[in-house]
């Protein structure tokens, strides 16, 4: 049978994304999907502007800005379909992108989730930060991807052009099978923003089921399109909630350990903020995430205790591999 597939774009007061990719999204999905705009209480004229000039896309208005987590929760719920088709509002597709992943999840049916291949708009023959050609989880938590180790992006010349099975998939673009989406209750919105996507990969993966990246499709992605590198918030944000990410889904024996490493490497994040960078609000935003961490984390003490398969962190250090063995790409690491 048939799957209903529901492209759902969240937005915030992002009028000028929609203005700019929201046509092509419209254009090369429609034979295949249904399109959606889900806004998160924008303050800006987003909703008139899609009234006026897309009035075919259903819009689902939320009645407050719920961030990218829990925003997905409360509108997805609104969206009957078999697969959902998680797409950022700053990104462009291409012709025929979306048939393949729908093809693939139809296909396997271990498989929860699947992503393209993210090149970048500001430079289309690279990679795009914020997924690339799939995302990974190194043995203390770092997250890195398949074209992209921390700041370093490849320039894409189809050395990773094979569909392989990854840790995480890019909330960017993600087509999530529902079923699996709502098996383990969605994403987990008290993250607001950030991680939230491989928070919810990891748990699809403790509940048996499979990610991958297929990258004979691709997109492309401005990416930090709602806040921009070295905003505070975002530091905030990310160190919070990956310290909060460990503590869910990291069995007891192995997050003891961990956290020792990141007690004393987000220090040394912090302290590289502050002195090399010249970055007071992130230096500051890091101790402040670390003290909301463990302000909250009793209420995820139950989830920590579930097993991690063996397969969900690589086996090295990523910090390791890229600062003290020089390996810079993706393809050089001991995976």
């Amino acid at each position: 049978m048939k799957k209903n597939t529901a492209v759902v774009i969240l937005n915030w007061n992002g009028r000028k994304m929609l203005e700019r990719f929201l046509p092509s999204i419209v254009t090369h999905s429609k034979d295949v999907a249904q399109v959606i705009v889900a806004d998160n209480a924008s303050s800006d004229d987003s909703l008139q502007w899609l009234s006026d000039h897309f009035p075919s896309v259903r819009t689902i208005v939320l009645d407050q800005n719920y961030g990218f987590a829990d925003g997905y929760n409360k509108a997805l719920r609104q969206v009957d379909a078999d697969y959902f088709m998680l797409l950022n509002s700053d990104v462009e597709v291409t012709a025929h992108w979306l048939e393949p992943l729908i093809a693939f999840l139809d296909e396997h049916d271990d498989v929860a989730a699947v992503q393209p291949k993210i090149r970048a708009v500001a430079d289309n023959g690279a990679f795009e930060y914020a997924g690339a050609a799939g995302g990974f989880l190194d043995r203390l938590g770092y997250p890195f991807c398949r074209g992209r180790l921390f700041e370093v992006v490849e320039k894409d010349q189809g050395q990773y052009d094979t569909p392989l099975e990854i840790h995480w998939a890019t909330g960017a673009c993600m087509l999530v099978r529902a079923s699996d989406f709502w098996t383990v209750d969605g994403f987990d919105g008290r993250f607001f923003a950030h991680n939230e996507e491989i928070d919810l990969c990891w748990r699809m993966r403790l509940a048996g089921k499979k990610i991958f990246c297929l990258p004979s499709t691709h997109v492309y992605h401005v990416g930090g399109g709602t806040l921009p590198k070295n905003n505070s918030r975002k530091t905030f944000l990310n160190f919070r909630n990956n310290l909060t990410m460990l503590y869910k889904n990291l069995p007891d024996d192995d997050l003891a350990a961990v956290m020792r490493w990141r007690w004393f490497l987000d220090r040394v994040a912090a302290m590289k903020m502050l002195l090399l960078e010249g970055h007071w609000a992130d230096c500051k935003a890091v101790f402040q995430a670390r003290r909301a961490f463990r302000q909250w984390r009793h209420e995820f003490r139950t989830a920590s205790t579930s097993k991690v398969p063996s397969s969900s962190l690589a086996s090295f250090s990523l910090l390791w591999q890229f600062y003290i063995r020089g390996r810079k790409h993706f393809s050089d690491l001991p995976v």
